[in-house]
């Protein structure tokens, strides 16, 4: 449903400006693939989801360059996308204790409140932790020990993910037992 229209989207704004980015989006889509079944009805929206994540980093896209809060908009505004995706890339990742820390939270929540869909959050959250920047596997921790290599312990982001670190690890954690509790 979602899934084929959010790839042309994507690949419209990252695919040339930003490949490396791109690449990773393709990544975090393959594994919203491979964890879909955990989902049932909603497995659509996670791989439509983990397609748009980082489309906020589009050059043309990037307002206030808080990526989250920039790509749900454009997807609200520009696509009229569908309020739980629209949702859903607005807060990946934990991406409230982002907007804390550039205080955007009360702008952020307000606007795009978090679902309350538990397992669809952890899913996307998996996604986008399990895929390196070049959009092969890793763990959880090696993903986020990259971001802080990347950006630099007391930069924004390396004080958000920091922070976020145990959730995300606690998410992922959730979806691998979600999945393993999977009949084969």
């Amino acid at each position: 449903m979602f899934g084929e229209w959010a790839m042309e989207v994507a690949e419209a704004e990252l695919g040339s400006p930003l490949p490396r980015r791109w690449a990773h989006t393709q990544g975090v889509a393959e594994r919203a693939i491979k964890v879909r079944q955990v989902l049932g009805v909603d497995a659509d929206l996670l791989l439509a989801a983990a397609t748009l994540h980082d489309v906020g980093y589009a050059p043309r896209l990037a307002v206030t360059g808080f990526h989250p809060l920039d790509g749900a908009r454009f997807l609200r505004d520009e696509h009229g996308a569908e309020e739980r995706l629209v949702r859903l890339v607005a807060n990946h990742s934990f991406a409230l204790l982002e907007a804390e820390e550039r205080g955007l939270r009360e702008e952020l929540s307000t606007e795009f409140p978090l679902l309350d869909h538990p397992l669809l959050v952890d899913a996307l959250v998996y996604c986008d932790m399990t895929t390196t920047p070049d959009g092969g596997r890793t763990t959880a921790q090696d993903r986020v020990a990259e971001i802080v290599s990347r950006y630099g312990d007391d930069s924004v982001v390396g004080r958000f993910i920091r922070r976020a670190a145990p959730e995300i690890f606690a998410a992922v954690e959730r979806v691998e037992a979600a999945v393993a509790a999977q009949p084969r």
